[in-house]
């Protein structure tokens, strides 16, 4: 075998390797704080930060399974192209509110302090919002979904031992309930919110 050949069997073993690695939980929350971070520190208009703050949560985020799991039951009465539809409206709905309340915020800075692993499927990362002149510090638990681990999502924020996703399935049911399980009277709320 010659130079060249042999050059490209060990590029193309340590390639398969690399494409196959996993991302440990802790290593993935804090690089997509870190992302966050840097967009929150530039000199861009809050618009500009929002859109980059969306790509950053549609990469990380899994934005479908936190609308299914705050839709909680009603869900099971959903047919097919209305679980598309509602799909489409919690993730223009999500994307919104992530960022514009993320983007309020000036370079925070997040440290990671460790992670607890639950199951095949969930990691809990541990973490802690520095506190400023401005605001005191927030500690921060952060559901990872590690079913793929090529792969992590984030499915839930549990910011001060209150779950943001269990916050919203109550919202959501609350709505529901005042409308007689009605879907439309939902997806009239995210689509409201999504316009404004």
């Amino acid at each position: 075998m010659n130079k060249k050949k042999i050059i490209l069997v060990i590029f193309l073993y340590f390639f398969s390797l690399s494409s196959s690695f996993s991302i440990e939980a802790d290593v993935f929350v804090q690089s997509t704080v870190n992302r966050a971070s840097k967009i929150l520190s530039e000199n861009l208009s809050k618009d500009e930060k929002i859109n980059k703050l969306k790509i950053i949560a549609e990469e990380t985020v899994d934005i479908r399974g936190i609308g299914f799991y705050t839709l909680g039951s009603a869900r099971r009465n959903l047919d097919g192209d209305q679980k598309n539809k509602y799909s489409k409206l919690f993730r223009e709905y999500f994307l919104k509110s992530f960022s514009s309340r993320l983007s309020e915020y000036t370079n925070p800075e997040i440290d990671v302090l460790s992670k607890e692993f639950i199951s095949e499927n969930y990691t809990i990362v541990n973490s802690l919002l520095k506190g400023t002149s401005e605001r005191p510090e927030v500690k921060i638990d952060w559901r990872v979904y590690t079913k793929n681990p090529e792969n992590p999502l984030i499915r839930d924020l549990i910011i001060e031992g209150l779950s943001l996703a269990r916050t919203q399935k109550e919202e959501f049911s609350s709505i529901l309930n005042s409308n007689n399980n009605d879907i439309n009277a939902l997806f009239k709320t995210l689509e409201e919110f999504s316009k404004n």
